[in-house]
């Protein structure tokens, strides 16, 4: 059996994920934004802005500087050909995978609507309300539909029951997203935004279970069973089979990785470069780093995020960002985009145990090309982390005053 170093592993991960190379300030346009949503198969979403929503970042991470605006057109545009759903978690996915996901779809509504303690057991007329409503005015946002049930109730985040019959519809398939407006999902009976040819495909769970862990162990380049069946929130027990019949088919090949306990499982397509030049700030949804166990192993790296955790308890800052450098995470970093001062703000900046010396150097450019890609004037590094003086330094800044400041409270997905 093929042994794999450690640092090779890394390599392999990093170059599925598209680096390899130093991202540039060069505009990046359609064709490039859509090459890397492809390869990268989803990209997470998540409601959390202090300093830019999760699903820009890991664009901005492998492509560097490009324009939202963009990405917003190609992902969220009328005539997208990528779509929503529960990949991972809430992710935008190509809509041609869509098929893929009719099984997870179908499981949802039989387990929920079999459940007759359940929200849709008692709202049935909500929801066929509901499809009546978005099949005469849609695609709307759950803000302008109309009815006296469309007010918070203080549960589940504040939802009213519009927007929890919208959810549930959503996670059948009934309902898509028909695009976002400052976030704000607008919804749309799936035949008013999927085409036709999609929704009469069909796809059997086993097939489409072995198609995901194929796509999720490409976008890995290697990995356990537990790293793969995670990219896609596939369970233990049909990701073993289908992993099985991957490495009959030779699409999977099973190796051995320096320090790892578990089998590890290498895709034939996947690249082993002698060297990665890479600096990026990850988002915590990032694909690198989103399995918190696979993040120990491959970097050494224990990330928890902490936006839940309250002020005076946080060890490293609300949002922050694990700091890539060539094969190795180097840090982290707590950003806040303040736009109303116009500042990109170093929150806290922590260097992680081993990392060598003079990464301040490296860190510097990538917050000037995030200032500049946020339309930003200025940064300030506060006086919070042991690598925050040494970053002031490298960049010329004097070191503000640390004060705890407890950011808002996180709203959910929407």
């Amino acid at each position: 059996m093929t042994q794999i170093s450690a640092r090779q592993a890394r390599r392999i991960a990093l170059a599925a994920q598209g680096f390899g190379r130093r991202p540039t300030d060069a505009t990046t346009g359609i064709r490039q934004l859509g090459s890397l949503v492809d390869r990268l198969g989803l990209l997470q979403l998540d409601s959390v802005n202090v300093y830019e929503r999760s699903h820009y970042l890991p664009v901005f991470a492998r492509l560097g500087h490009y324009d939202k605006a963009d990405l917003d057109r190609l992902t969220f545009g009328r005539k997208s050909r990528y779509t929503e759903y529960w990949a991972h978690e809430a992710a935008i996915i190509p809509m041609a995978k869509r098929p893929l996901f009719q099984w997870r779809m179908d499981a949802r509504r039989a387990k929920q609507t079999a459940d007759v303690t359940g929200w849709p057991h008692s709202n049935g007329a909500m929801l066929d309300w509901l499809r009546a409503e978005l099949a005469a005015k849609g695609p709307l946002p759950a803000s302008q539909i109309e009815h006296d049930a469309n007010r918070g109730t203080g549960s589940w985040w504040g939802w009213s029951d519009v927007k929890y019959g919208l959810e549930y519809l959503f996670g059948w398939g009934e309902v898509v997203s028909a695009g976002r407006t400052r976030f704000e999902r607008s919804y749309a009976l799936a035949e008013q935004r999927v085409p036709a040819e999609i929704l009469a495909t069909t796809v059997a769970e086993s097939d489409a279970v072995r198609a995901l862990m194929a796509d999720g162990a490409r976008a890995h380049g290697i990995g356990t069973l537990a790293d793969i069946a995670d990219y896609y929130r596939i369970k233990q027990g049909p990701a073993r089979s289908a992993v099985d019949d991957l490495v009959d088919e030779g699409e999977l090949v099973p190796v051995t990785v320096e320090g790892w306990k578990q089998q590890a499982y290498l895709h034939r397509d996947a690249r082993i470069p002698r060297r990665i030049e890479a600096a990026a700030l990850l988002s915590p949804f990032d694909p690198v780093v989103w399995a918190r166990p696979r993040a120990e192993r491959m970097f050494d790296f224990h990330y928890r995020i902490e936006i839940y955790t309250p002020a005076h308890k946080r060890v490293f800052g609300y949002y922050s960002l694990p700091v890539l450098v060539d094969d190795r995470i180097v840090g982290r970093i707590d950003l806040k985009s303040d736009r109303q001062n116009r500042v990109l703000r170093v929150q806290s900046a922590w260097r992680e145990a081993g990392a060598p010396a003079g990464i301040e150097q490296r860190i510097v450019p990538l917050l000037e090309s995030a200032r500049a890609w946020q339309g930003l004037d200025a940064i300030e590094i506060v006086d919070r982390g042991d690598l925050a003086r040494d970053l002031a330094g490298a960049a010329g800044l004097p070191l503000r005053a640390a004060t705890l400041v407890e950011p808002p409270e996180p709203q959910p997905d929407s």
